[in-house]
């Protein structure tokens, strides 16, 4: 009985070619491992197979293990569902197989798909065929026989460097390595293969058991200090990531003692690992980003994207400059408009600035760079919006400059023109109030730098058309963007959830709390920089502005500290003039700065909220709750309003816009992970002692007395259109 997904076809030749079809990225599947294990059995027994190729349909051989399962495993905790595929698979039936196995490999072969071409005797490939071991970027390490394998064919410090990093080779590098053996054109990939594996067979071509070769390891003693180096680089750059340091100790018991062996003890180490919370959360993460795409009553209901060829961006300032900068980019001429000569001088200056940088870090070449600056052009009035398919207002946050550009651009644009405004807090419909075009007008909301940070929050008011939301989704894609649409608010999705975190921590200081040892403790827990060094980051006076929008919004849950003021009144503006509340100096990096300790004293008289006077006591975990948990609270709020279509698109959000830990799996995901009652209780014994700020949210209170996860969809949908 022929099993979907893997078929074989013997030719006259005497080469059995066993093909995986499992579109789009011929994943392997737990019916195509059955398939292929069918296959190879049925190809050694058979008298009239000689040689065998493996292959992929559709251009591509295969992108790997179907994650699928991973979530299967997670949700159930089922162990079993993930099959014994590198020591039965690979080992026993691949590469022990008695016939000559050649891969012939196009388009990509990514994780286990790399290992199941590095179990074959030889491999063909195509250029520019793409081939690595992105297995860490869940959570997990390969485990095909990948960790021992890739040592032996491409040589230690560069097999590390590709698991370790998730860092995926091109295939002329390959060659290059000896992971591939020949390369050749797509029409000639199956031909050549064919043959390679017929002069295997006819003993013309060296039949290289992979798992058997020592002769790229070198010597016990440079491995163990080749392996020492990289674990001392990911306790340095992968923090509360177990998988990196797993890796390594598979990688040399394999050395060690064996590669057979070393397949073993892969084996044993994947199915503990894959149940770890880092892969629970780095693969709830990869599943989130992924239904961003699917947005009820817009990309289910027939539309078609518009093609987006020219836009407009208004303003060309750091905001303006960055969005334009990643248009460019991706192919889409851009008008820069700005208000004189010097300005418009500055913003193309900026833009050019961006591009360089790319060029500079080796991310582009010279002459997709030069490309990409020919098709911007700089003006200083509207003349050029006529043939426009969208225009980006990235202006300052001032409702009344905001509402004349719009009144003016609606006049002069096609009546097709999206009209965008990046604004982090102002109201998409006061913004458009003016106009008759309101289902047009929508928030593309891009974070700082534009050009460089992932996330784009697509903001639709009541009246804007689904037809221009999905246009702005598949610009953002063009882009290299991840578009999360929300709906409109104070804030909108993210900066109003995170809008706690900040006045958590100044709270904290304010009740005798370290600022210092706050920063420590929610960058131990994974984010980049703690709040007060973000705050120096970003310059006191954008902090100021937001948190007054954030007061005027939500005054029952603010906390109006007088430390912002006090520094600005000292000649403190972070970064951007060298004063915060660290100390920085070129080359090194920032170091606390004592003499902002006089100011922290004066803003505690002032708020006077110490219990008695004296600081309070806290641990370092407490610390990391009374910051993060009122923003748990506040992504309940945005929950319950609808804010977002579903509670893993806040996650998404968090991570690529606020830099939550993606291994922590987003705000709500880890929450759920704490536990919804803990942060209950949490929240409502810190309101009896420090006051509303903490009052836990009504959509909170009914999850965790319910004992539902804040993750789980209402009964009634908060996906509805007409809440967002």
């Amino acid at each position: 009985m022929a099993v979907t997904g893997v078929t074989i076809d013997v030719g006259n030749d005497g080469v059995a070619v066993i093909s995986i079809s499992n579109p789009p990225v011929n994943a392997l599947a737990i019916p195509i491992i059955a398939g292929l294990k069918e296959k190879f059995d049925e190809a050694t027994r058979r008298g009239d197979v000689k040689a065998i190729v493996l292959t992929g349909k559709g251009g591509r051989f295969s992108g790997g293990f179907d994650i699928n399962v991973f979530q299967k495993v997670h949700a159930t905790g089922d162990i079993s569902l993930i099959p014994d595929v590198s020591v039965d698979l690979l080992v026993n039936t691949i590469e022990d197989c008695t016939k000559p196995v050649v891969a012939a490999v196009e388009g990509l072969a990514l994780g286990g798909g790399l290992e199941l071409a590095m179990g074959c005797h030889a491999r063909i490939a195509t250029p520019k065929t793409q081939l690595g071991l992105p297995e860490l970027t869940l959570g997990v390490i390969p485990g095909f026989g990948g960790t021992q394998r890739l040592p032996r064919l491409v040589g230690l410090p560069k097999a590390v460097e590709m698991m370790i990093l998730s860092k995926p080779i091109m295939s002329e590098e390959g060659k290059k390595l000896d992971l591939i053996d020949a390369l050749v054109p797509s029409q000639e990939l199956l031909k050549v293969a064919r043959l390679w594996a017929i002069d295997i067979a006819k003993m013309q071509k060296p039949w290289i058991r992979s798992l058997h070769r020592t002769d790229k390891l070198g010597s016990l003693s440079e491995a163990r200090e080749i392996l020492k180096t990289a674990r001392e680089q990911a306790k340095k750059t992968a923090r509360n990531m177990p998988q990196h340091l797993v890796c390594l100790d598979v990688i040399e018991e394999g050395i060690v003692h064996g590669g057979y062996n070393g397949v073993l003890k892969e084996a044993k180490v994947f199915k503990e690992i894959v149940l770890s919370d880092t892969s629970k959360g780095l693969v709830h993460v990869f599943f989130a980003q992924r239904a961003t795409s699917k947005v009820p009553k817009v990309t289910d209901i027939g539309l078609k994207p518009r093609h987006v060829k020219k836009v407009a961006v208004i303003g060309g300032g750091l905001m303006g400059s960055g969005i334009a900068t990643a248009l460019l980019l991706s192919n889409i001429s851009v008008v820069l408009k700005e208000i004189n000569s010097e300005y418009l001088l500055m913003g193309i200056k900026s833009i050019e600035a961006n591009v360089r940088g790319f060029v500079t870090r080796g991310k582009l070449t010279q002459d997709r760079a030069d490309k990409a600056l020919s098709i911007l052009r700089g003006v200083l009035d509207y003349s050029d919006f006529k043939d426009v398919d969208m225009v980006i207002e990235a202006v300052i946050e001032n409702v009344a400059l905001k509402q004349t550009i719009f009144s003016e651009i609606e006049k002069v644009c096609p009546p097709h023109c999206i009209l965008a405004t990046n604004t982090s807090t102002v109201d998409i419909n006061i913004v458009g109030k003016n106009t008759s075009s309101q289902d047009r007008i929508l928030g593309a909301h891009f974070f700082s730098p534009a050009h460089v940070m992932p996330l784009l929050e697509i903001v639709r008011s009541e009246k804007t058309s689904a037809q221009v939301i999905l246009d702005l989704m598949t610009v953002g894609k063009a882009i290299k963007k991840v578009p999360v649409v929300v709906g409109n608010c104070t804030g909108f999705a993210v900066n109003r959830t995170f809008f706690p975190y900040t006045q958590g921590a100044h709270i904290l200081v304010h009740l005798g709390v370290d600022l210092f040892r706050i920063d420590r403790v929610i960058s131990s827990f994974g984010l980049p920089m703690g709040p007060f060094q973000l705050m120096d980051l970003s310059g006191y006076g954008v902090g100021k502005a937001v948190s007054k929008e954030f007061a005027t919004a939500f005054p029952d849950r603010t906390f109006p500290s007088p430390l912002v003021d006090l520094l600005l009144n000292g000649g403190r503006n972070g970064k951007a003039n060298g004063k915060g509340f660290y100390v920085y100096e070129k080359g090194s990096k920032p170091k606390p700065d004592p003499s902002v300790l006089p100011i922290i004293d004066e803003s505690r008289r002032l708020t006077n909220i110490m219990p008695g006077g004296k600081p309070i006591s806290v641990t370092d975990q407490e610390i990391l709750e009374m910051v993060l948990f009122p923003v748990v609270n506040e992504a309940c709020r945005v929950l319950d309003e609808g804010i977002v279509v579903r509670a893993s698109d806040l996650d998404i959000a968090s991570v690529l816009g606020m830099s939550f830990p993606s291994y922590r799996g987003g705000i709500v995901f880890w929450a759920d992970s704490v536990g919804p009652n803990h942060v209950y209780n949490s929240l409502k014994k810190w309101t009896q002692l420090y006051g509303n700020f903490y009052k836990p949210s009504s959509f909170l209170e009914e999850r965790a007395t319910k004992g539902i996860q804040l993750s789980a969809p209402a009964s009634s949908s908060l996906a509805s259109s007409s809440r967002m």
